[in-house]
């Protein structure tokens, strides 16, 4: 299975970030991507304020373009995360992934809110504006089934353990770490996970801009089943590739047998 991280610079002017995730497709056509994957809150910058008036009902017109981008390009598109209004107006951070027809086959609603204050460091409420999601998710490809959570969720291993449990051999986290904590626990965050769960873990990340009154870390990582590195990009804007070989996944397994005899109600997320 064959992945493309795309790493984007986020500009405030949404359709700029959709034209430009357009562009880069483009590039991608000869690659052989199987799936591809965006950061969080792709289309605008990672600010409170700015979800809500960035926001758009499922179905809206980013989500449209996202279809058709993944349905013109035949992949998988986990398109990274954009702000979602509900008919009750609540806003929610979500993750939307197409299929190679451009038919909607999984929709993640963070569920775990990123309100932080570490002294001298980052403060954050995304609870200041957004609503919380319920639920884990996983979703089926070709390939495998594959599981996804948004940023802050993979803090919490009981959310990725119980996608492993129904199912799951990748778990993709389009996600933003700041300069405060993506130094100290992303890496760290993401070789954990995959290394509890025996399964790979690709993280998305957006890339740096100091001008920002968020800096994302970047970063975008794979982790494998064994819990090493497999790729690792820097802060800059770019692409990166990876085949990952899920046999690796059941071999490891195998093996080391963490899993066995558990099931999907053995731990709830929330």
């Amino acid at each position: 299975m064959r992945i493309a991280q795309i790493q984007s610079h986020v500009y405030a002017d949404k359709q700029k970030n959709l034209s430009m995730l357009a562009d880069c497709l483009d590039r991608l056509d000869d690659s052989g991507a199987d799936l591809v994957t965006i950061g969080e809150m792709f289309t605008t910058p990672y600010e409170t304020a700015c979800f809500p008036e960035y926001a758009e009902p499922e179905g809206g017109e980013t989500w449209r373009q996202l279809s058709d981008m993944a349905r013109a390009h035949r992949i998988y598109l986990s398109a990274g995360t954009i702000p979602e209004v509900d008919p009750e107006g609540r806003v929610y951070n979500t993750a939307y992934v197409f299929d190679r027809n451009g038919r909607q086959i999984a929709k993640h609603r963070k569920v775990h809110l990123f309100d932080i204050d570490v002294e001298g460091g980052q403060r954050f409420r995304e609870s200041d504006t957004l609503t919380a999601g319920t639920a884990s998710t996983v979703f089926d490809t070709d390939f495998c089934r594959v599981g996804i959570c948004i940023c802050f969720d993979c803090r919490f291993p009981e959310i990725v353990r119980e996608m492993v449990l129904s199912g799951a051999k990748v778990v993709l986290v389009p996600a933003s770490f700041n300069m405060t904590t993506g130094p100290a626990h992303w890496e760290l965050m993401f070789r954990a996970r995959a290394l509890d769960n025996q399964c790979y873990m690709v993280g998305t990340s957006d890339a740096r801009d100091p001008s920002f009154s968020y800096v994302s870390w970047g970063h975008s990582i794979v982790t494998s089943p064994w819990g090493d590195v497999v790729a690792q990009m820097d802060e800059k804007e770019g692409v990166q590739i990876t085949d990952l070989d899920l046999s690796y996944v059941d071999k490891v397994r195998r093996e080391l047998p963490l899993l066995h005899g558990l099931t999907a109600n053995a731990k709830k997320c929330v």
